[in-house]
C-alpha cells in the first residue's frame, strides 16, 4: 500500500481529506485524492489520521491505519456543554487514598485512554513509568525528602518558597506530603531533547487525571516528586529511566478514600479581547 488508498466506489470527491490534512500532502487529481506531486508526501506526513477520521464515506485509508480499523464516532456519547462543564468541575485533586493497590490492568486502561492525548506534530513522545509497588513509592518519597533537606541546608530560595521545612517535619512525624499515601505513581517521560515532550507529557497526564474518575479512581499531580526527578541526581538514578530520557510529569493514582458531594467555586476567568 502506498501512503494512502482511496476506495473509488465509496469516494464522493468532496475534498474534505484535502482540507483537513495539516501538512497539505493530499490533493484532488482527476477528481480523486492523491499524494501531492512533490514526492515528499510520505516524508512530510505526520500520520495523524485526520484524513481517515474526516471522510464521511469511509473511503480513505492510510498506510498507518485503514478506515475499517478506526472505530466510528459515537455521537450519542459526546457530552453536551452542561455535562462537559460538570465533568470538568467534578475533577478533584485527590490527596487521601485508600491503602489497597489497584489492579495492573486498571492502570493500563487509564494509560490507554491517555495515549490519545494530542502531541505536537503527532510525535507521540510520551513513555510511561509506573511505580507500582507501594513500598517503592514510599522509598522514592524519601528521596524527595533528601532533596528538600539538601536545599534547606544550602539555604536555597526554593526551599523557603515551597515551605519545605514543614514538609520535612511532617515526614519525620510519619505524614507523607510528597505522595500523600497514594499506592502508585505514574511518571510521564520522554527523550529530553524532544522539543514536543514537555507539553505532550503534561497533556497526557491531564488526560489521566480527567479519565481517572470514570474508573472509580483518584489522581493528583505529584509536583514535589517530579521536581526532584528533574533536579536531584539521586532521584534520577532511582527512577532508572532509559538513557537520554527525562521525567516531565508525575501523578499519584489510587482509590479515593472519600467521595465529594459539591462542586467548589473558582475565580472568574480574567479575559481580554483584541
Amino acid at each position: 500500500m502506498s501512503l494512502f488508498d482511496v476506495n473509488r466506489e465509496k469516494c464522493i470527491r468532496d475534498g474534505i481529506c484535502v482540507e483537513v490534512c495539516p501538512m497539505g500532502v493530499i490533493e484532488l487529481k482527476d477528481d480523486h485524492p492523491t499524494p501531492t506531486p512533490s514526492g515528499d508526501a510520505d516524508r512530510i506526513c505526520i500520520r495523524c489520521g485526520h484524513c481517515v477520521a474526516a471522510c464521511p464515506e469511509g473511503a480513505f485509508s492510510h498506510a498507518a491505519m485503514r478506515s475499517e480499523e478506526c472505530p466510528p464516532v459515537r455521537t450519542e456519547w459526546i457530552p453536551d456543554p452542561g455535562r462537559m462543564a460538570h465533568l470538568l468541575r467534578y475533577r478533584r485533586s485527590i490527596r487521601t487514598y485508600r491503602p489497597e493497590p489497584l489492579r495492573r490492568n486498571l492502570i493500563t486502561r487509564l494509560i490507554e485512554m491517555a495515549r490519545f492525548a494530542p502531541s505536537g506534530h503527532n510525535v507521540q513522545p510520551v513513555h510511561w513509568r509506573v511505580i507500582y509497588d507501594t513500598e517503592e513509592v514510599h522509598r522514592l518519597s524519601g528521596r524527595v525528602i533528601d532533596w528538600m533537606r539538601h536545599l534547606m541546608a544550602e539555604r536555597a530560595p526554593l526551599a523557603e518558597q515551597l515551605h519545605m521545612d514543614r514538609i520535612v517535619r511532617a515526614w519525620e512525624r510519619g505524614i507523607d506530603r510528597i505522595c500523600r499515601g497514594a499506592p502508585h505513581v505514574v511518571v510521564a517521560h520522554a527523550p529530553k531533547d524532544e522539543r514536543t515532550a514537555p507539553a505532550a507529557c503534561t497533556i497526557a497526564l491531564a488526560y489521566v487525571e480527567l479519565a481517572a474518575p470514570s474508573l472509580g479512581l483518584g489522581a493528583c499531580w505529584a509536583g514535589y516528586f517530579n521536581a526532584a526527578a528533574a533536579m536531584w541526581p539521586p532521584m534520577m538514578t532511582a527512577l532508572d529511566l532509559p538513557a537520554g530520557h527525562a521525567a516531565f510529569g508525575a501523578m499519584m493514582v489510587g482509590y479515593p478514600k472519600y467521595r465529594y458531594h459539591r462542586l467548589p467555586l473558582r475565580n472568574d476567568p480574567p479575559i481580554t479581547w483584541r
